[in-house]
């Protein structure tokens, strides 16, 4: 694989921009991380009000981790959740759009924060 590195037999990689993928990798390059997203936004919104928030437990945990701790920049929350900092940007980006948490950036960091 291009992206991760992992040993693929014939027929398993997926070619995309000139590079081979696994499967994994293939989906993460046609679905980028998109935290600023007004449709999901508005589907988000519109969505916690009829049903409410069901967060998985590791949007529960970062948000947890942001609540008690305050801001903190996205490598030192990865490595406290023990996620690589693009899982954990995969996660962020659907808190963003709950408006649960956001990005603020504070000198040349970019911290996560509370909304």
């Amino acid at each position: 694989c291009g992206r991760c590195g992992v040993a693929l037999e014939a027929g398993e990689s997926r070619e995309h921009a000139g590079q081979e993928f696994c499967e994994d990798c293939y989906i993460e390059a046609l679905s980028p991380i998109q935290a600023c997203d007004p449709w999901a936004v508005h589907l988000a919104k519109s969505d916690k009000g009829r049903s409410g928030v069901q967060l998985t437990p590791v949007q529960e945990k970062l948000y947890n981790l942001v609540k008690e701790r305050g801001m903190m920049p996205f490598p030192e929350a990865a490595r406290l959740m023990g996620l690589t900092e693009e899982e954990l940007r995969r996660e962020f980006a659907t808190l963003r759009h709950l408006e649960l948490l956001r990005s603020h950036k504070h000198h040349q960091q970019v911290l996560i924060a509370l909304f």
